[in-house]
């Protein structure tokens, strides 16, 4: 696809890899809507970018039908969904909360879903269409203290699967990125200690870069799954 003319919404734009990817897609060129729970912070977040800012929990499905709706109105038509809202909780088997747990999926899955299902609603009824789901490597292998975000990221493993046999007929690209660890806000904001700055690590603008190249592959074809490790990371 021509980026200098895509139409992108992205979900958990406000911070981490979806604040990167809006601005990455931004400086191409490409309308871009960005939605977030938290309207201080999105607002911020579009000023910066120059994205469209939408509040939206994706979690809700009225909040997610609005945010669709909105998405097609002020970008003057969408064709691209980056759906990378999400957060982790990280606990033994033993400690893990039947809230967190639940609170993991409702994001992460449950919402993940929701964008999926309304977005995929208007890309079948225009024939044309992208969809790329923010997994991880630990869809692929899970670690120690994980259950609620490694079970979530599987789960989207699954479902992208799914809907790219549903949706590859009415020409709508469904794909995923596994990104290893990103330095931006996910440790601090899953109870962890965070990291200090380490260049052998990935950054969020590493990923940005990866989806754009991801969709910048003619439409005739597409790059079903990406996984990026860092080089060399240091524990």
């Amino acid at each position: 696809m021509d980026l200098k003319s895509a139409k992108v919404l992205v979900t958990g734009g406000s911070s981490g890899i979806g604040l990167a990817t809006a601005q990455h897609f931004t400086t191409l060129g490409a309308r871009v809507a960005i939605c977030g729970r938290k309207g201080d912070r999105l607002n911020a977040a579009a000023k910066a970018t120059g994205a469209v800012p939408i509040v939206a929990d994706v979690s809700q499905e009225a909040d997610v039908v609005r945010l669709i709706e909105t998405a097609v109105r002020e970008l003057g038509g969408y064709d691209t969904l980056i759906n990378n809202a999400g957060f982790g909780r990280f606990a033994p088997l033993l400690e893990m909360s039947a809230d967190d747990f639940r609170r993991v999926w409702e994001t992460n899955v449950l919402g993940a879903m929701l964008v999926a299902r309304e977005s995929a609603r208007h890309f079948v009824s225009q024939r044309r269409g992208n969809i790329v789901n923010v997994a991880s490597t630990t869809s692929q292998r899970a670690g120690a203290t994980s259950s609620a975000y490694a079970s979530s990221k599987f789960a989207l493993a699954g479902l992208t699967q799914v809907w790219r046999a549903e949706l590859r007929q009415h020409n709508v690209r469904v794909m995923q990125i596994n990104p290893s660890e990103v330095l931006t806000g996910f440790r601090a904001n899953s109870g962890r200690p965070s990291h200090a700055e380490n260049p052998t690590k990935l950054h969020a603008d590493d990923i940005a870069q990866v989806i754009a190249s991801m969709l910048a592959l003619d439409d005739r074809g597409f790059i079903t799954d990406a996984t990026v490790w860092a080089t060399n990371p240091s524990d």
